[in-house]
């Protein structure tokens, strides 16, 4: 637990010295830096550090700007933080979740930011309606045209909203996706993730965490290993590979001796379930049962088709 301070600056050649110096001496056990717009909300050195950050643990900025431009987008981010257990302090500004001052201001800027939704809605609405009654058509030109540059365009903008609010939640679901993927399946880590979410919180399904983690390994901020099949699920593939495999054999030679059933197997590429460089005689004996089954289950289904198709003369003369 501690003080983490974050500095940002928009360009290389603008100078981070004067936000580190006020950090350090805020008592800040370390600070992390960043070079990109405040009205990015898609910034990798932000979106890890607010994963990074857990309870008892406070962010600390110069001033707000240096941590959002948008109101929305500011108290989305302090929202989110304080659902961990996480303060924000800013030196420059009277915001300080930790005391009730801070939660004060916090809460008028809500009101105020809806209030500005409101009324940006009520103009919207309002342009649309003029618009239509002078007989223009609203909507991008280029997009109507189905423009390849303004496609990808507005595909690289859904894609950036999409990151910064899975970034806002980051904190909630990513250690556990990178701690627990790809040995558990996605419901299983949707569980555990579910088991660890602040009380009020929505529950994440599995096919969502899978798309944030989707979303994460894209921008590079997420290994892509996570998005392997999951382990139970490979093994449960390659056993049947090797089922099926073994079936085969032990139908041209049926009478083949365990050990050069593992020989063929081994030849044909597959190894035992648990590694190594050859099958233990138990593992095969357990494996030739079950291809056997295998084979006599396949053997049978012709048959009992054959006698779907052609049912006993009894059953015909009952069906006459």
């Amino acid at each position: 637990m501690g003080a983490v301070g974050y500095a940002r600056v928009s360009t290389g050649g603008q100078d981070l010295a004067a936000q580190r110096a006020a950090l350090t001496a805020a008592g800040c056990d370390r600070i992390v830096e960043e070079v990109g717009s405040g009205g990015d909300r898609a910034r990798p050195v932000l979106a890890a550090l607010l994963a990074s950050l857990g309870r008892g643990d406070t962010l600390v900025v110069v001033r707000l700007d240096r941590l959002a431009r948008s109101l929305s987008h500011l108290l989305a981010v302090i929202e989110s933080l304080r659902e961990r257990g996480v303060g924000v302090r800013s030196l420059g500004d009277p915001i300080d979740t930790a005391g009730p001052t801070g939660t004060l201001v916090l809460q008028v800027l809500g009101a105020v930011a809806e209030f500005e939704r409101a009324l940006v809605r009520e103009r919207t609405l309002a342009g649309l309606a003029a618009a239509r009654a002078e007989g223009r058509v609203g909507g991008n030109p280029r997009l109507r045209a189905r423009e390849r540059e303004a496609i990808a365009a507005l595909a690289a903008a859904r894609r950036k909203r999409c990151l910064a609010r899975a970034s806002a939640d980051a904190g909630l679901w990513l250690e556990p996706v990178r701690r627990l993927r790809p040995a558990l399946s996605w419901a299983e880590v949707a569980t555990r993730v579910n088991a660890g979410l602040p009380r009020g919180a929505a529950p994440f399904s599995p096919a969502r965490l899978a798309g944030l983690a989707r979303l994460f390994v894209v921008e590079g901020l997420l290994g892509r290993e996570v998005l392997a099949p999951a382990r139970a699920r490979r093994e449960a593939k390659a056993s049947r590979r090797a089922e099926e495999l073994a079936a085969a054999y032990l139908r041209g030679r049926p009478d083949a001796t365990l050990a050069e059933l593992g020989e063929a197997l081994l030849r044909l590429g597959v190894g035992p379930p648990r590694g190594g460089r050859a099958w233990a005689p138990s593992s095969l004996k357990a494996l030739a049962d079950r291809a056997r089954a295998h084979g006599e289950g396949r053997r049978s289904e012709p048959a009992q088709n054959d006698r779907r198709r052609h049912p006993p003369r009894a059953a015909r003369q009952a069906m006459t």
